[in-house]
């Protein structure tokens, strides 16, 4: 039996410097606040986070943030890049890219090097687009 978990364990050695990978495996299938969920104050992430929920603070991303069609965001939000199916009242700022898909609504100002508008997009604001030079 001792052989047996000694077996084990040098099959299972493999796996331990594999683990590092986990984070390309939670880039893949990025996290999600469904509907239901409400939060008051700062969101922080460093990957992909997709948002069905109500949020009133700021959000700061590294990554790519998904504002579902349920989404009310009340406050500035800054990421990686910026895919809005829902409502923002506050600024957008992307380092990469904003989009703003069929049926979003956006109450507020955007800072982005590229910057897509679906038709049936709603937007009141202003919009500084292209790289700084």
């Amino acid at each position: 039996m001792a052989m047996f978990s000694s077996r084990k364990s040098e099959s299972e050695a493999p796996a331990i410097p594999e683990q590092p990978n986990r984070s390309s495996i939670s880039s893949q299938s990025p996290g999600l606040l469904s509907r239901g969920v409400s939060i008051k104050g700062t969101v922080k992430l460093r990957n992909e986070l997709m948002i069905d929920c109500d949020v009133e603070g700021t959000i700061n991303s590294t990554g790519t943030l998904t504002v579902e069609e349920h989404a009310f965001i009340r406050g500035e939000v800054r990421a990686k890049s910026v895919k809005l199916r829902g409502k923002v009242e506050g600024n957008i700022f992307a380092t990469e890219r904003c989009e703003l898909l069929a049926g979003c609504t956006l109450r507020g100002d955007i800072e982005a090097p590229r910057f897509v508008v679906d038709e049936n997009a709603t937007f009141l604001g202003s919009a500084k687009v292209g790289t700084p030079k």
